[in-house]
């Protein structure tokens, strides 16, 4: 093994960007900030980003798929559940639907964003991308259960009006979710854990030589392993904080453009999920398109199956409706959004087409969002 191969993971600018993230959320925490401190925050989010994907990746390589993805989508899902919340209990009435608004877009953005980004990647490089069916189709399914529970049968029960749950409803909601999230984590880290692994050999021109020179590299040291996942939690700290920062800048300019409120649940899980955004791209690049769909699915998962437990849980000091049910349209977008998918992982590999469609699929959910 040469010496280039074995050098540290760990790099000046991915130690020092999640402290100085960090330190411009405290500044900003709390304050109204004006247009230069706004770009700044941006900046400090953006490189906190970049610094995420990084310690992920490190940490992944040391402990494998798919305890690599499943460490960044939880990490991530967790604080963006804390955000959830505490701009709920900061909003009153008029963040009634906060919660539904951001977990349905962290549902189209994982399920079609980032598998339609990694499939598009994985087919342009590699000619077609192959994954495991057996594990991304179970991941989907999970993600379908959870999302008809918990965002669709509101609008259809009766015991309350308008689209919410009554208590007890709520709470078998929350502790159904629990359970399947408990349950898929279960297959897919110790049962299962095969179907889950990216798939070698493709088979496909360019498939015998996917992968870059550091896909081969040592692992790094537990000692590096153990940092990075600290600075990992740090910059995702970073990244939902100066997110909820600058959200007040982002209701004042959707508010501004007459835009339905609706969007700045859109916006809040675009940047919330950039981190897996861009590892799942990285990794389809690498041809490890069932990371990048462990990545997506299980954010999806996550998303929903950590949310509506902890809405649960913090419904009981907040006041104002919790309204969880679907409109019309974003259940027709989700029921297909489900089929395509169903469609894409069966056979266990896709080409450029099917990236396509799932991008079209979020372009018209970001498109109705804007102009419903």
């Amino acid at each position: 093994m040469s010496t280039a191969t074995r050098r540290s993971p760990l790099t000046d600018w991915t130690l020092l960007v999640p402290v100085v993230a960090l330190v411009a959320l405290v500044l900003s925490w709390g304050r109204d900030l004006p247009g230069g401190a706004v770009a700044l925050v941006a900046l400090c989010l953006a490189g906190a980003v970049l610094a995420a994907v990084h310690h992920a990746e490190v940490v992944a390589h040391r402990v494998g798929e798919p305890f690599g993805s499943l460490v960044l989508a939880v990490a991530v899902t967790v604080i963006e559940v804390a955000l959830i919340v505490t701009l709920m209990a900061d909003g009153g009435d008029k963040t009634a639907s906060l919660a539904r608004d951001t977990v349905f877009a962290a549902v189209m953005i994982t399920c079609n964003g980032i598998v339609g980004l990694s499939l598009l990647v994985g087919a342009l490089r590699h000619r077609i991308a192959v994954f495991n069916a057996e594990g991304s189709g179970a991941a989907l399914a999970t993600v379908a259960t959870l999302a008809v529970l918990s965002l669709v049968l509101p609008t259809f029960t009766t015991s309350r009006p308008g689209p919410e749950f009554s208590t007890p409803q709520l709470a078998f909601a929350a502790v159904a979710s629990l359970a399947l999230y408990g349950l898929f984590i279960a297959v897919q880290t110790v049962r299962h854990r095969d179907y889950f692994l990216p798939v070698e050999d493709t088979g496909s021109s360019g498939g015998g030589s996917g992968g870059t020179p550091g896909d081969h590299a040592e692992p790094p040291t537990a000692r590096a392993a153990l940092i990075s996942l600290g600075l990992l939690f740090v910059a995702l700290v970073a990244v939902v904080g100066n997110a909820k920062a600058v959200s007040p800048t982002i209701e004042k300019g959707v508010s501004d453009a007459g835009l339905p409120h609706a969007v700045v649940g859109v916006i809040i899980a675009l940047l919330v999920l950039l981190p897996e955004t861009l590892a799942a791209v990285r990794a389809a690049r690498r041809d490890r398109v069932q990371t990048s769909l462990n990545l997506a699915y299980g954010s999806a998962i996550a998303s929903i199956g950590l949310t509506i437990p902890a809405i649960a849980l913090a419904s009981v000091w907040l006041t104002g409706p919790l309204l969880l049910g679907l409109g019309p349209i974003h259940m027709v977008l989700l029921a297909l959004t489900v089929v395509v998918g169903a469609l894409t992982i069966v056979p266990g590999r896709a080409t450029l087409l099917q990236g396509g469609v799932h991008l079209v699929l979020l372009a018209a959910y970001l498109f109705l969002a804007v102009s419903p």
